[in-house]
């Protein structure tokens, strides 16, 4: 656990996430990342009760990368108020079919929910019930099978980048839900949350934390490469 982590401080604690791990407590039972976190807080302070840690926001389980939490509520209220405005940074790293022909640009759709499928669907027109998505896209390197793309949020809807991709009809590597033709061994999906820049909540500093994917299947080329 300790090796993961990318900051800590009195107010802020920062991991990097595994693919297939929770962030927060689901239908499942399993142990979630904030759970595994607070028994670390416990045991590293020796602290006699359970440690407090806020959840301020949460990556899709099969998606790896940096995630935030609170150690205070006054820091939790804080981080809430900034990503409900919209002002943090999110970069993702998202590896795609190489066929993906465009260098850079920009993704409007409209996006629906399914919540009995935990799905969502972007369409190019507004539809009822549908909200806004944007994200900005760059191609960082072509290798032999596919595309590393990087992505800027605009918009933070329930599984944004995988549906507004798959709408383009390049389904994240890995992605079954989302129209990829073959999972990864693993179960997971080839998107990783590179980095998130916010405002710290006590010392108005501004903050970037950046993390590397897991050295497996093709991020092993991303990385290497």
């Amino acid at each position: 656990m300790e090796e993961r982590i990318l900051f800590e401080d009195n107010h802020l604690i920062v991991i990097s996430k595994k693919a297939g791990e929770l962030v927060q407590g689901d239908h499942t039972g399993d142990l979630p990342l904030a759970e595994l976190l607070k028994t670390y807080l416990k045991k590293k302070y020796n602290k006699p009760g359970a440690a407090y840690l806020g959840v301020v926001h949460r990556l899709d389980r099969p998606t790896s990368g940096v995630v935030l939490f609170a150690k205070t509520s006054k820091a939790l209220s804080r981080l809430n108020t900034q990503f409900k405005l919209r002002t943090p940074q999110k970069t993702y790293w998202a590896i795609v079919n190489k066929d993906f022909n465009q260098s850079s640009g920009t993704l409007s759709h409209w996006m629906t929910r399914n919540p009995k499928q935990n799905k969502s669907k972007a369409h190019s027109k507004e539809v009822p019930a549908s909200k806004i998505a944007k994200l900005h896209f760059k191609k960082i390197k072509d290798f032999e099978r596919y595309s590393l793309l990087e992505i800027h949020l605009e918009t933070g809807r329930h599984h944004q980048i995988r549906a507004q991709l798959s709408a383009l009809g390049f389904p994240i590597q890995g992605d079954l839900k989302y129209g990829a033709p073959r999972s990864n061994r693993d179960g997971s999906i080839s998107l990783h949350a590179r980095s998130l820049q916010i405002e710290h909540p006590v010392t108005k500093k501004i903050v970037l934390f950046t993390s590397d994917p897991q050295p497996v299947g093709i991020w092993k080329a991303v990385l290497s490469g």
